[in-house]
Formats: C-alpha cells, sequence, structure tokens
C-alpha cells in the first residue's frame, strides 16, 4: 500500500514550519501575486525561498498556488515571476488559468498542479490536461468516493483530494456572490463569503423566515472516516484547507490525519472515534462529509444558522524550556488560570495532562493567578520536558 501525501496549507512562514513539524509532507502557499487567498499573509519570494530552503532539507515539500482565474491586468510580471519561482526551487505551481499554465510550460520547468476551480470530475478531462504538461489534478470537491475510485483507476496522472477544511456552497468556488455584493471578486482572491451572511427569504412580499435567519453556506469537510477508503483508492496527496487558520488549527488537524494515515498503511487497529473526537479541538465550525458519500443533502448545509464558535481551548504557544528548573516559556493564547487542567499537544508524544500552578510574567516576574492577555509571555512550572512548538490547551475544552 503506498502511503499518499499530506498536504496542509501554511499562511506564513510559522505556520508552515508548523505543519511539517506535526506531520505535513508538503506545504501548500500563496504569494503575494496570483494567489487567491489576498487576505491571507502570504509570502514574497524572499519568504518563498526561505520556506524552500527549510522544507528541502527535511524532505518535504513546497507548493505555491497561482490560481487566480486572471484578467489581462492580472497578468502583468507573470513570466518574471514564474521564472523567479523555478530559481528558488519549488516543487511545484497550482495553476487554474490556461494563460499561466502556458506561461509556464514555454518558459520553465516548473512541475504543474491543476487547482480544483478547474472543477474536473472526469477521466477525459484529465487526458485533456495530461497532454498539456500537468503532472498533477486537484480533483473538484463535487465527487463522491466511488467517482473518485473510478477516476483514479481510468487516469495517468497524480490525484489530489481535499480532506478537511472550508467548503464552497458554489460549484468548485465559481461564485459571483462576492463580486455583485460587496465588489470583492472571488476567483481573483477576495471573497467575502457572502453565503454565510444572514438573509431574509421572500415570496411575493411575504416573509417566509420569521423565527431565523436565512443563510446557505456548506458545513467544512471533514473526512476522518473515508481516509481509508482515499488510502485503498491511492490517492496520491490529501489536502488540508485553511491557509488562514491558526497554528492551533494547522498543528491539531495535521498530526491526527498524519497518526490516522500511519495506522491505516500500516494495518493498525483503527480507533475512528479518538481521530474525530480530536479533530473536534480545533474546530470552530460544523462538519461534514461534503461529497464524499454522496450528493449532499440538507445535513451538509447550513441553511439556517451560522456555526462559528471559536474554540478558546489553545491557550498557550511554548517557546523554550529550562530542563534545570522544569519551566517553559509561553506565550498566552487564550484565557486560563491557576487550578485549570492543561493538556500539553505536542508532535513528539501523546498528550499529557497537569494541573496549573502559579505562574509568572516573564517580562516583570509578577506572579500571577489569571492570564488575561494574548501574546504575554509566561513562565510556567510544568513538569514534562517540553521544545518550541509544543501547545498547550485545555484538557476539558
Amino acid at each position: 500500500m503506498n502511503k499518499p501525501e499530506l498536504l496542509a496549507p501554511a499562511g506564513n512562514l510559522e505556520k508552515l514550519k508548523i505543519a511539517f513539524m506535526y506531520g505535513a509532507d508538503a506545504v501548500f502557499i500563496g504569494g503575494k501575486q496570483f494567489s487567491l487567498r489576498a487576505r491571507a499573509s502570504n509570502f514574497g519570494l524572499k519568504e518563498i525561498e526561505e520556506a524552500v530552503n527549510f522544507a528541502h532539507p527535511l524532505k518535504k515539500k513546497v507548493y505555491v498556488t497561482t490560481n487566480i482565474i486572471p484578467h489581462s491586468e492580472d497578468l502583468d510580471g507573470l513570466i518574471e515571476y514564474l521564472k523567479a519561482l523555478e530559481a528558488i526551487g519549488v516543487d511545484a505551481i497550482i495553476c487554474a488559468s490556461t494563460s499561466i499554465i502556458d506561461a509556464a510550460r514555454r518558459h520553465t520547468n516548473l512541475e504543474i498542479h491543476l487547482s480544483t476551480q478547474q472543477s474536473i470530475t472526469n477521466s477525459e478531462a484529465i487526458r485533456f490536461w495530461e497532454k498539456r504538461g500537468v503532472k498533477r489534478i486537484v480533483l473538484a470537491r463535487e465527487l463522491d468516493l466511488d467517482e473518485i475510485h473510478q477516476v483514479k483507476a481510468q487516469s495517468n496522472l497524480d490525484l489530489e483530494v481535499f480532506i478537511h477544511g472550508g467548503m464552497c456552497v458554489s460549484y468548485s468556488g465559481k461564485c459571483t456572490l462576492s463580486n455583485n455584493m460587496t465588489d470583492r471578486d472571488a476567483n481573483r482572491g477576495g471573497c467575502a463569503h457572502s453565503c454565510r451572511w444572514n438573509y431574509d427569504l421572500f415570496d411575493n412580499g411575504e416573509q417566509l423566515n420569521v423565527s431565523m435567519p436565512f443563510s446557505m453556506s456548506s458545513k467544512d469537510l471533514q473526512a476522518v472516516k473515508q481516509i481509508s477508503r482515499l488510502v485503498d483508492i491511492g490517492v496520491e496527496s490529501l489536502k488540508i484547507e485553511g491557509r488562514m487558520k491558526s497554528v492551533h488549527y494547522i498543528a491539531t488537524v495535521v498530526k491526527t490525519y498524519r497518526k490516522l494515515i500511519d495506522e491505516l498503511c500500516e494495518d493498525l487497529t483503527i480507533d475512528l472515534p479518538k481521530y474525530v473526537l480530536e479533530i473536534k479541538k480545533a474546530e470552530n465550525r460544523l462538519t461534514s462529509h461534503g461529497f464524499m458519500e454522496g450528493m449532499t443533502t440538507v445535513n451538509e448545509q447550513l441553511y439556517n444558522l451560522r456555526s462559528e464558535q471559536p474554540t478558546q481551548a489553545f491557550v498557550g504557544f511554548v517557546l523554550d524550556y529550562d530542563m534545570t528548573n522544569q519551566t517553559a516559556l509561553v506565550e498566552q493564547r487564550n484565557y486560563f488560570e491557576k487550578g485549570d487542567l492543561i493538556e500539553v499537544f505536542s508532535p513528539n508524544f501523546e498528550p499529557i495532562s497537569f494541573r496549573v500552578e502559579a505562574f509568572i510574567d516573564a517580562e516583570t516576574g509578577e506572579s500571577l493567578d489569571v492570564a488575561r492577555h494574548p501574546k504575554q509571555q509566561l513562565k510556567l512550572k510544568i513538569p514534562i520536558p517540553l521544545k518550541p512548538y509544543d501547545m498547550l490547551r485545555k484538557a476539558n475544552a
């Protein structure tokens, strides 16, 4: 059984490093040009080079999104940018437009992956792109497992499938709600998530939603229960969405899928409820299996509510650890206080809990019973050897 690549999002260098530390085989990042996530931190060429230099000694890969649907004015500087990416040594670019694909083929030897924005749902379309130099297809999210199996059996190219993260209520992201309502082009990086807004519905002047607001977004994708089938099908890459998500989200989701994939490929007994519970610690919206099990129903949509409930379980980020004094230097992220039961979440071991004793402000030395200020640096007594990038979260959250 071939082990699939686990592909994670990275909105900045810190998130990239965390994704790799917690088990990702590759990351996808957006540059400051030609990328669909305009509001993500994104990488300048210098940061892309730093990302590649960090990844390659670890035998990890970096893919750069060049996936906008460009208008003529958006193509200025494209060739120079693609040549710069090639010189840096990125492992592939992810494209949605024939103009960008053709430019990359004519002027560089960059590996090309075809974005989900192209809505690839059948093997005939894959053969079309195979003839045009594409090496990997990111399948449309509207395929179920049987369809993915059929496409895989009839295709030569590597396939990439989304397994976790935000879903678009429109077909493969081809939406113009944001354009019309906010003048922000969803296909050029400016989506305002208009589908998640609250609306009133009227029929011939009669309001239909008297008791509650109406919305029409999809639940987020969570495919823990479908990973086994995707591994059996032989999908080459399993992709997590979320370049704008937090470090805690990336660490939790990546580590969970990493362990699940490894156990499946080693034919170990899988405790799926454990993995589902672990994933929930990073969720802030309701989730479903999307199209994985067939056409979606009302159970995969959010027709009458918004479900964002940001988790406050993540309370600290380990910066350093003093083995002699068993004291951790921690950057605080959410409220916690003396007496709380805290869980250490690490890429190096299974979660371990401890009870918070009194702690101090790292700068002033002031003794504290409560941590109220995000990004404040604290020193905590923790009887567990820790390393930078380990995380702390409330054990009962």
